[in-house]
C-alpha cells in the first residue's frame, strides 16, 4: 500500500497509519504539477535580467546584498547546503529522521518553494527504500528554519554525508553507486528550499506526541491499577464533582477512570479512610490539565505539517516572490515547552503514587515484599523514579524564552524550538520509565489485596503483565523487571 503526497489535509492520525504500516510514499499528479509550475515559474523569473531575490541570486542571511551571477546560481546551492551541514552532537534516531524526510516531502508539494520533481523524488526514493540521512541533534537555533539538521538531510541528495542503507551506515556516494542513482544538481532556490524549514522541530514533535497521547492513556490505566492497590476512593472521580471545574480534560479524565474502574470489587470494597493524598484525589486535575496541554500540542503540530515553511515563498498565480518568516518556529517552540512540562508533570505525581505504595500503610507491606528489612523489596525503584522525575523537571524549564543572535544581527531574534524538541524527546522517555516503575508497584501491591479482583479491563492488563513480570516474593535483580516494564507499557494503549 502507498500513501499519496498532496495538498490536502495530513493529520497526525494519517501519519500514524503511515508508521504503523510501513506505508510506501508517492506523489500525487495534482502534487507534481504544482512543484514543476513553480520550478517553471522561477526558471522563467530567473531569466530577467536585474530583478533580484533573497536566497535564489543572493547571498544568505547578513549575506544578503550581495548579488550572485546566473552562471553561479547552481553553485551557490550547492555551497549552502554544504556549508550549512555542521550539526553535533548524537544522531537523530531512525524513526524522527524518516519522519523528517515526509514532512519534508509535504511541505515541498504544495508548490510554493521553486524546487525540481525530481528532487522531491529522490527524497521519496530515500523513504521508500528505508534510506536513512545521518543526522546530528544539535545546530539548530530553530528559526531561518532548522538549517543545520536539514543541510545533513540533504547532503545525501548532492551525494555528501553518510546513510544508512541494508542495516548498513556508508557515505552517501557508495549509497549512490550501489542505488545506480546520479546526484541530484540543485537548481536555484532549491538548497534553501531544502534547508528552510521546520521539519526537524515538527518531525521531534510529531515522534514525542504520538508517545505523549499513548503515555497519557497509559497514565490513567496504571494510575487506576494504583488507587486499586492503595485502596483509595472512587469520589474524586464522580462525574457531578469534576463536571462542574468545566475543564476538558479533568472531565475527561475523570470518565476514564469511572470507566476503567467499572465492576471492580476493590473500588466497591468500604473505605475506612475519609480521603486520599493530593497524588490520587486531584488525579483528574492534574492528568486532566496534561491532557489539555496535549490536545493544545496537537493542534498546533497539524496546522504545522500542513504548512509550507521555507524562505521566500512563490505564489506563481499572483507573480509573486515573498521573502519573510514561516521559517521562524516559535510557535512549535512554545508547543514543545509545553508538552514537555504536561509530560514532566504526569511523571512527577506518578513518582509519588509510587512512594505512597511502598510507604507500609493502609495495610500494605513496606516497600510491598512480604519480610521487609531482610529484603529491601521495592525501596530503591521509587529512588530511580524520583532521580528520574527530578531530571525531568530540570529538562522541562522553557527553551523558547531563551534567544542569541547570530547571522551578524541579521538573525537577531531565534526560536530555540529545537533545543525544546530535543529535551522534550528525553522527558517522553524518562515519562515511560517513571510509569513503568510505577506499574511494577501497584502490580505488586493489588496482590495483597487478594482475593478481592479489579475490574476486567485491569485484570486483562495485569494477567499480560504477569506473562512478562512476575511477582517479587523476594529480593532480585529489578533492572531488568524494569525494562520490561517499560517495554509493556509500549503497547498498553491496547488496553484502553
Amino acid at each position: 500500500m502507498k500513501h499519496s503526497i498532496s495538498t490536502e489535509h495530513l493529520s497526525i492520525t494519517q501519519i500514524r497509519n503511515i508508521i504503523d504500516q510501513n506505508l510506501k510514499l508517492e506523489l500525487s499528479e495534482s502534487a507534481k504539477n504544482r512543484i514543476q509550475k513553480c520550478r517553471d515559474y522561477l526558471d522563467k523569473k530567473m531569466s530577467v535580467e536585474g530583478e533580484v531575490h533573497y536566497g535564489i541570486n543572493t547571498g544568505f542571511g547578513s549575506l544578503c546584498n550581495t548579488v550572485i551571477s546566473n552562471e553561479d546560481l547552481e553553485k551557490l546551492q550547492r555551497n549552502l547546503v554544504l556549508s550549512h551541514a555542521c550539526g553535533c552532537g548524537d544522531e537523530v534516531p531512525k524513526a524522527i529522521v524518516r519522519l523528517m524526510l515526509l514532512l519534508k516531502i509535504q511541505g515541498l508539494s504544495y508548490g510554493h518553494s521553486g524546487v525540481q520533481v525530481e528532487t522531491v523524488q529522490r527524497l521519496i526514493d530515500f523513504y521508500n527504500q528505508d534510506i536513512t540521512p545521518v543526522i546530528y541533534q544539535q545546530g539548530s537555533l530553530g528559526a531561518s528554519g532548522d538549517l543545520a539538521p536539514l543541510a545533513h538531510l540533504s547532503l545525501p541528495l548532492i551525494g555528501e554525508g553518510e546513510v544508512y542503507f541494508g542495516g548498513d551506515k556508508m557515505k552517501s556516494s557508495e549509497m549512490l553507486s550501489l542505488m545506480k542513482w546520479n546526484k541530484i544538481s540543485l537548481k536555484s532556490k532549491e538548497g534553501l528550499a531544502l534547508l528552510n524549514g521546520t521539519q526537524f522541530m515538527s518531525s521531534y514533535g510529531v515522534w514525542c506526541l504520538i508517545q505523549a497521547e499513548n503515555l497519557s492513556d497509559g497514565a490513567d490505566l496504571i494510575g487506576a491499577l494504583s488507587l486499586e492497590g492503595y485502596d483509595g476512593r472512587l469520589n474524586p472521580f464522580y462525574q457531578n464533582v469534576n463536571d462542574i471545574r468545566n475543564q476538558i480534560g479533568q472531565i475527561k479524565t475523570a470518565e476514564n477512570f469511572r470507566r476503567i474502574l467499572a465492576g471492580s470489587e476493590m473500588i466497591q470494597k468500604e473505605k475506612v479512610h475519609v480521603q486520599d493524598p493530593y497524588s490520587f484525589r486531584c488525579i483528574p486535575q492534574v492528568h486532566g490539565a496534561s491532557k489539555d496541554a496535549i490536545q493544545y500540542v496537537h493542534d498546533v503540530l497539524e496546522r504545522e505539517i500542513n504548512a509550507v515553511t521555507d524562505n521566500p515563498t512563490i505564489f506563481p498565480d499572483t507573480d509573486e516572490i515573498i521573502s519573510a518568516g514561516n521559517f521562524h518556529g516559535q510557535p512549535l517552540a512554545i508547543a514543545l515547552d509545553l508538552l514537555g512540562i504536561a509530560l514532566a508533570e504526569l511523571g512527577s505525581i506518578s513518582e509519588r503514587r509510587t512512594y505512597l505504595l511502598i510507604s507500609g500503610t493502609r495495610n500494605l507491606p513496606p516497600f510491598l515484599v512480604a519480610e521487609p528489612g531482610l529484603n529491601s523489596g521495592f525501596m530503591i525503584p521509587q529512588y530511580t523514579a524520583a532521580s528520574i522525575a527530578s531530571q525531568n523537571k530540570q529538562l522541562a524549564t522553557p527553551a523558547s524564552v531563551d534567544s542569541i543572535v547570530s547571522s551578524n544581527g541579521q538573525e537577531d531574534h531565534v526560536s530555540m524550538g529545537a533545543n525544546a524538541a530535543t529535551k522534550t524527546y528525553r522527558i517522553v522517555e524518562n515519562l515511560s520509565r517513571i510509569l513503568a516503575i510505577e506499574l511494577l508497584n501497584a502490580a505488586q501491591a493489588i496482590e495483597f489485596r487478594r482475593p478481592l479482583k479489579t475490574s476486567k479491563q485491569l485484570e486483562t492488563l495485569l494477567a499480560d503483565y504477569r506473562k512478562m513480570v512476575s511477582f517479587v516474593q523476594e529480593d532480585k535483580y529489578l533492572h531488568p523487571e524494569i525494562e520490561k516494564s517499560v517495554n509493556f507499557i509500549k503497547k498498553i494503549k491496547s488496553y484502553v
